[in-house]
């Protein structure tokens, strides 16, 4: 037996005409950008797989590589938010090649969860529990710290820089 659903007498969303593609808010793709995170993409998911070569682990251990991938990723992403808000106006391409891309494409929190699920499948749930937990809690605090060591460094960068002396020697 099927059951026929009422047709709404009225459109799901009455402020929006889907057949007007202006209203639906479609996006058009900037090429430049879609290159640029791909470039960027590429070369963060090869530095990733370089410190997966240099730090292999067995089934059972502790994933160093992914976790120090996942770890510097997000510090690295804490500066750079700090770096292009308050320190720089970037090029329209830098954040979507660095943050978007690379750091994209460097960071891999999928590989760290396949890892728990290894992990906890080979008997080793205390060592997966562990993991997660010290991933996402060094994860976090990576990236606050980041952020935190980039505006301690601008700021004292600014407290270095003084006004130059006049020709009576007073600044």
């Amino acid at each position: 037996m099927t059951t026929e659903r009422p047709t709404p007498t009225r459109p799901v969303d009455p402020d929006v005409d889907l057949h007007v593609p202006a209203q639906r808010r479609e996006r058009t793709w900037d090429p430049a950008v879609l290159s640029t995170i791909a470039a960027g993409g590429a070369l963060g998911a090869e530095a990733r797989y370089g410190l997966t070569v240099a730090l292999p682990h067995q089934p059972g251990q502790w994933p160093w590589a992914t976790w120090l991938v996942n770890v510097s990723g997000c510090f690295l992403i804490g500066v750079l938010m700090v770096v292009i808000i308050d320190v720089i106006t970037p090029h329209r391409l830098v954040r979507p090649f660095i943050g978007i891309g690379f750091l994209g494409g460097y960071t891999t929190f999928s590989t760290a969860m396949v890892d728990v699920q290894q992990l906890a499948l080979a008997g080793h749930g205390a060592v997966a529990l562990g993991y997660m937990a010290a991933t996402v809690l060094a994860a976090v605090t990576a990236t606050v710290l980041g952020a935190h060591a980039t505006r301690t460094c601008v700021r004292w960068r600014r407290s270095q820089t003084r006004p130059a002396r006049t020709s009576d020697g007073r600044r």
